[in-house]
């Protein structure tokens, strides 16, 4: 199996991570790539860690011709069995097989695109139920749609001190991780946050919000009990440090996020978004709260805080669900066996 792989990422994000993450555990696993990247992005430190070597295209827009006619060239050379393209960008500047150019498209989608720019694909990869569905909605023949979840790095680590942020070792600390935009909701996570004054907040990620909830922090007198941490790259030391990991999302198609801290064994509390709420079973892998509700995220904090054996239940539940979906090995046997039938 020869595989080529396209991404047109941005610096950060949830896909990107994944992107390294399957690439370095598809080569591991034997598979034979070529990686097709967008040029200068930060994560490309890590595929050249993992002993990758990707090649960096421009992925510019509309009149962009000089990444096609690369793009074009790659295979040529490379001789793919199927090119993988994830998202829009790549997807729509991947170019048709012909000639020479005889492989598999698949499009690898994490969200509720708009199909238009998939209409040249082969198949289609997505990374939960909901979206399967949504595509088979929009009359994309079904037997060509396929669920295949993602995995996280499970690698633990020991954690991080509480004394350099500023954090009591005593006091209750919750996590969150995402991208500082209005859709991860951390507008309503500080609003708990206001409900629950002996409890710290560790917030990392970067995005077009941060100057908003910095803001807001300060006018909810949150400035002694709320770090924002930026990007990391620690994530298993942030999860090691925290007693309690809180994803209060209004849209969440997949929930990574909450996959790492089944993973990392931190109780999860989550808004009912549409990946949490197909994940988590409320109760025994996690609490799930109303959208736009931050009294009951502050309310169902404060249960874990005070129900020790509760948090413990939800701690055991999530590992054994990540366990049993979510590892290295069970995600790549699923691509592995995708990847077989289809460039069959």
């Amino acid at each position: 199996m020869r595989l080529m792989q396209a991404i047109a990422g941005g610096r950060h994000g949830g896909a990107e991570a994944f992107f390294v993450r399957l690439a370095g555990a598809l080569a591991r696993a034997g598979v034979e790539q070529r990686l097709l990247v967008r040029r200068g992005r930060p994560w490309l430190a890590s595929l050249t860690a993992l002993g990758l070597e990707p090649v960096e295209l421009r992925f510019g827009g509309l009149f962009d011709l000089g990444t096609g006619a690369r793009f074009r060239r790659e295979i040529e050379t490379f001789a793919p069995d199927l090119v993988l393209t994830w998202m829009n960008r790549a997807t729509r500047v991947c170019p048709a097989p012909g000639g020479r150019r005889r492989f598999v498209h698949v499009a690898r989608l994490g969200g509720y695109y708009d199909l238009k720019y998939y209409r040249r694909c082969d198949h289609l990869i997505a990374n939960t139920a909901a979206i399967v569905t949504y595509i088979r909605g929009r009359n994309w023949p079904a037997e060509r749609v396929h669920y295949v979840p993602n995995f996280v790095a499970a690698v633990p680590g020991p954690p991080l001190p509480r004394g350099g942020l500023e954090t009591p070792d005593g006091a209750p600390l919750v996590l969150a991780l995402g991208r500082l935009h209005r859709n991860k909701a951390f507008d309503l996570l500080l609003a708990a946050m206001a409900r629950l004054p002996e409890v710290y907040l560790w917030l990392a990620g970067e995005g077009p919000e941060r100057a908003a909830l910095e803001r807001q922090a300060g006018a909810l007198g949150l400035r002694d009990r709320v770090r924002f941490l930026g990007w990391r790259d620690d994530v298993a030391a942030l999860f090691a440090a925290a007693d309690i990991f809180a994803c209060p999302s209004r849209i969440e198609p997949l929930g990574n996020v909450v996959i790492e801290a089944w993973a990392h064994r931190v109780p999860v509390v989550a808004a009912a978004s549409a990946g949490p709420a197909a994940l988590l079973t409320p109760g025994e892998t996690g609490l799930l709260v109303p959208l736009e509700d931050a009294e009951a995220l502050a309310t169902s904090i404060q249960t874990l805080i005070g129900t020790p054996a509760l948090a413990e239940r939800l701690r055991a539940a999530g590992r054994e669900a990540y366990e049993q979906s979510y590892t290295e090995a069970a995600v790549v046997e699923q691509y592995c066996r995708f990847f077989a039938r289809v460039a069959a």
